[in-house]
């Protein structure tokens, strides 16, 4: 029964995951909630979540919606950034990672209503003075501490007038670069619990293709909405989790 739940918590939180970021807002709290140690779940979700990035990505570059040279260039930005994170984190207080959440959610989420990009564009990712330190930046965030970075990478993604199923292929390439790294360690240190990660994958990874064949149909003007939802349910359960610790 187990198997099949963790089946469904996988595909639920890849799904949202994929069109507007935030899937780790469902995985996480509900295999916390079921008994999971904690360093199990992050494990089971970094794992499932490499394999179900990499798997949707390549739905939508074999369609050529995204070309090599921007995936390239998205994801050696995103490793680089991820590293730095991970030094930096040892560094850092759980607290004062916990208000770098806030701060940069909330400013994404205040500037959305200012701004005027809604994944109609069509230009193709360039690493320029804005795009490479934001990316560099949010992947630090990723290293870090990590929820809520995928919806930063599609605010950046709109920002730069990226139509939004490449923004969609774009934050699948940074979620993977981010997770490689994570999920090679925790299995080295015997932290996974191969049943349910293994479940979890599988429902990720059946999630991921769903979504990225809605985000193909979904109207744009639904997009932006959803992605303030997602960040504001973050920026919530990172508030509630802060005042808890």
């Amino acid at each position: 029964m187990e198997f099949v739940v963790f089946m469904i918590i996988g595909f639920l939180g890849n799904f949202v995951g994929v069109l507007c970021g935030g899937g780790g807002l469902i995985t996480l709290p509900t295999m916390l909630l079921m008994g999971l140690p904690a360093h199990s779940a992050i494990g089971a979700n970094k794992v499932s979540n490499t394999v179900s990035s990499f798997t949707s990505f390549l739905v939508i570059f074999k369609e050529k919606e995204i070309t090599l040279k921007e995936t390239f260039t998205v994801l050696v930005m995103c490793l680089i950034g991820g590293a730095l994170g991970g030094v930096t984190a040892s560094l850092l207080s759980d607290s004062t990672l916990t208000m770098i959440a806030i701060i940069l959610l909330a400013f994404a989420f205040v500037t959305s209503f200012f701004s005027k990009n809604d994944f109609e564009g069509h230009a193709l990712f360039k690493p320029n003075k804005i795009t490479v330190p934001s990316l560099l930046g949010i992947s630090m965030y990723d290293g870090m501490f990590g929820p809520g970075s995928g919806t930063l990478q599609m605010y950046l993604y709109a920002h730069e007038k990226i139509a939004y199923i490449r923004a969609v292929g774009l934050s699948r390439v940074g979620v993977f670069a981010g997770c490689f790294g994570s999920a090679i360690s925790y299995i080295a240190t015997g932290k996974i619990m191969w049943g349910l990660t293994i479940a979890l994958m599988i429902g990720s990874t059946i999630g991921a293709q769903v979504a990225v064949r809605v985000a193909r149909k979904l109207d744009t003007k639904y997009v932006n909405p959803l992605l303030r939802m997602i960040t504001l349910i973050l920026i919530v359960q990172i508030v509630i989790s802060y005042f808890r610790g």
